[in-house]
C-alpha cells in the first residue's frame, strides 16, 4: 500500500515537472524542473528495485547533464524572445513528430508479451541466488562483455582526442603556450632571504608610507552680538 501510494505521488510530480519543463518561459526554471523530474524518476526506479539505474540517473544526468545545461543557459547571452518567435511556425511539424512517436510507443506496448511470473519479480531487487541488480550488471558487464566495454571506452577516448586536436590552433598570435623546460630551468625564480626580525620591510625594499592625517574639523567663529543691535542692557 505504501509503495503504491509513493509510486502515484512520484509519478504525478514527475509528469507535472515534465510539463513545466516544456511550458516554462524562463529557461533556468525549465532546467530546475528537469532536475526535479530526474529526482522523481530515480525514486520510481528505487521503488521498482532498479537501484543501479536510480544512482546512474542522479550521478550522470543530475550531476553532469542538467548542471551543464544550467551553466550554458546562464552564461550564454541568448535572446529567448527571438527563440520563442518561431514556435508557431514549427508547431505543426513538432505535433506530427510527437504523434508518430506516440503511435510507435502504443504499438510497442500493445505487442509486448510479458513472461510468466514477471509481475511478481518486477518489484524484487534481488535475484534468485541473492545477487542484487548492481552485482548482476557488474558481472555481466565485466565478464561477458568486457571487450565491448573496453572498446566503447577506447572509442570515446579517440573522440575526445579528436575534438581537442580539431579545436587546437597552433599558429594563433594571441595563443599562450607553456614551456616546461624554461620554467624548470629557472632555479632563481624564487629567492630565499634571511631577514632579521622587524627589518623585513626595509630588506625587501618595501616602504610603508604613513597614512595622510585626517583634516582637522573646521572651526566656526562665533560673533558676540556686536554690531547687530540685538544686545540687552
Amino acid at each position: 500500500m505504501i509503495a503504491a501510494l509513493a509510486f502515484y505521488v512520484f509519478a504525478a510530480i514527475l509528469i507535472a515537472s515534465a510539463v513545466m519543463v516544456v511550458t516554462s518561459r524562463n529557461p533556468v526554471h525549465s532546467v530546475l524542473f528537469l532536475i526535479l523530474a530526474f529526482f522523481n524518476a530515480a525514486a520510481l526506479f528505487l521503488i521498482a528495485g532498479a537501484e543501479f539505474l536510480a544512482m546512474i540517473l542522479l550521478i550522470v544526468y543530475v550531476g553532469a547533464v542538467a548542471v551543464l545545461f544550467l551553466f550554458v543557459v546562464m552564461m550564454l547571452d541568448i535572446d529567448f524572445s527571438q527563440l520563442r518567435g518561431g514556435f508557431q511556425r514549427y508547431l505543426p511539424i513538432g505535433a506530427i513528430i510527437g504523434g508518430i512517436l506516440l503511435l510507435e510507443l502504443l504499438f510497442v506496448y500493445g505487442s509486448w508479451q510479458f513472461a510468466d511470473g514477471s509481475a511478481g519479480l518486477r518489484m524484487n531487487a534481488m535475484t534468485a541466488d541473492g545477487v542484487t541488480n548492481t552485482q548482476a550488471l557488474g558481472r555481466i558487464l565485466y565478464t561477458d562483455y568486457i571487450f565491448l566495454f573496453q572498446a566503447s571506452g577506447l572509442i570515446l577516448l579517440v573522440a575526445m582526442i579528436g575534438a581537442i586536436v580539431l579545436t587546437l590552433r597552433d599558429k594563433r598570435p594571441d595563443s599562450r603556450r607553456q614551456d616546461i623546460a624554461v620554467q624548470v630551468a629557472r632555479a632563481h625564480a624564487v629567492t630565499l632571504q634571511n631577514v632579521e626580525p622587524r627589518k623585513g620591510l626595509g630588506e625587501l625594499g618595501i616602504i610603508r608610507r604613513p597614512l595622510p592625517a585626517a583634516p582637522k574639523p573646521r572651526q566656526v567663529a562665533h560673533d558676540d552680538d556686536h554690531g547687530h543691535g540685538g544686545g540687552h542692557h
